[in-house]
């Protein structure tokens, strides 16, 4: 993996002091008064917050020890504690957006925001299909269209559009697509039907057509985040040489975090009333993954929980022993990171500077 530019160990520091204090309370708490209404979440399993434990799915994580740094153990989320959209909505003061699969998710609940993110999902309503049951990106965006019927019940006219206004969506997607679609040519067919640059396309147009559809129904402020460098994940390493990651899979994201970007801006030229920010997640860890010392990071090429090479051949089991030393270690599992280092991209994606977050960061468009 090629080193990155703008490594800002200094402001790494600070973000490792705060992320100290965090630690001393794992639970959510607001740091800050509420500034918008309501966070809904799209994504993956980088931001499910219990969906997939209502789905008929093997991508579930409401097991021990997933959840162990947390008071109240296993939530779903694939972490060994909170997760990404936890801390974004800590730092904006807003609630935690419950799970939309959630029976109890109704009524009041929903006007903070509600979280639709699924686990081994993707852009592409094929991926992630060998799990079994999942919320798609135009599943997920029809979710939010019955959450949005539910809402006009308790808002209405000039209020409701308001609402959606000043409302943040947050979308996290395509990590699956690849790992759980592009990069299994015996299970899927795209490898043979696309170069990485035709299917980054087909992924593209997709992702726009959906972020639009939102557009259209009132939603005008979307931090939309880029993929992260996936050929560093355990998961990916387990099949690279020693000691490196799959320089391979890394190359084959530019087509799509480029054009994400390009996209974005595309989107605020043709959309005066509305704000699009590209959240640079492969930058941020890469800036992990090149100076873990600065973020106090010691472990970056295995899960703290996993099984096989890198702990990252079989992710992390019921009842397995993970390591002890977590707030040391980048991955949590095979896939995905731990509760510090989703700490530090959340800070980045909400304080940070445009290379982190572009044209805007999160909490700039929180005040629009």
């Amino acid at each position: 993996m090629g080193r990155w530019n703008n490594h800002r160990v200094v402001s790494g520091l600070i973000i490792v002091v705060v992320v100290l204090m965090m630690m001393i309370c794992m639970e959510v708490k607001s740091q800050s008064p509420q500034r918008i209404p309501a966070l809904f979440v799209f994504g993956d399993s980088l931001v499910d917050v219990g969906n997939n434990n209502f789905l008929n799915t093997l991508a579930k994580s409401n097991y021990y020890p997933y959840g162990i740094d947390l008071r109240g153990g296993p939530t779903g989320r694939f972490s060994n504690g909170l997760n990404i959209i936890d801390f974004i909505g800590n730092m904006l003061g807003v609630p935690p957006a419950p799970a939309y699969a959630n029976p109890t998710t109704r009524g009041t609940r929903i006007l903070n925001g509600v979280n639709y993110a699924s686990a081994a999902c993707g852009i592409l309503d094929e991926t992630g299909r060998h799990y079994g049951e999942r919320f798609s990106l135009n599943q997920q965006v029809l979710n939010f269209e019955n959450t949005l019927n539910q809402v006009r019940t308790m808002i209405n006219g000039t209020q409701l559009s308001q609402y959606l206004a000043k409302s943040i969506a947050i979308s996290v997607f395509g990590s699956n697509d690849y790992i759980n679609n592009y990069l299994l040519p015996t299970l899927y067919n795209s490898s043979y039907l696309y170069n990485p640059q035709q299917f980054g396309n087909l992924l593209l147009n997709s992702y726009a057509r959906q972020i639009l559809a939102l557009y259209s129904v009132g939603l005008r402020k979307f931090f939309i985040a880029g993929v992260g460098p996936l050929g560093c994940i355990p998961n990916q390493r387990a099949r690279a040489p020693p000691g490196r990651c799959a320089d391979v899979v890394n190359q084959m994201l530019g087509t799509f975090n480029e054009g994400l970007r390009a996209m974005v801006e595309q989107f605020n030229k043709n959309h005066p009333d509305a704000m699009f920010a590209y959240g640079n997640t492969y930058a941020v860890f890469g800036d992990i993954l090149n100076n873990p010392a600065a973020y106090s990071f010691s472990v970056i090429d295995r899960g703290c929980c996993g099984i096989g090479r890198n702990q990252g051949q079989i992710t992390c089991l019921p009842l397995q022993v993970p390591c002890p030393n977590r707030g040391q270690y980048v991955f949590w599992d095979a896939f995905h990171p731990t509760q510090s280092a989703a700490y530090v991209f959340s800070w980045r994606a909400v304080n940070g500077p445009p290379s982190d977050s572009y044209p805007v960061n999160i909490q700039q468009m929180a005040l629009l």
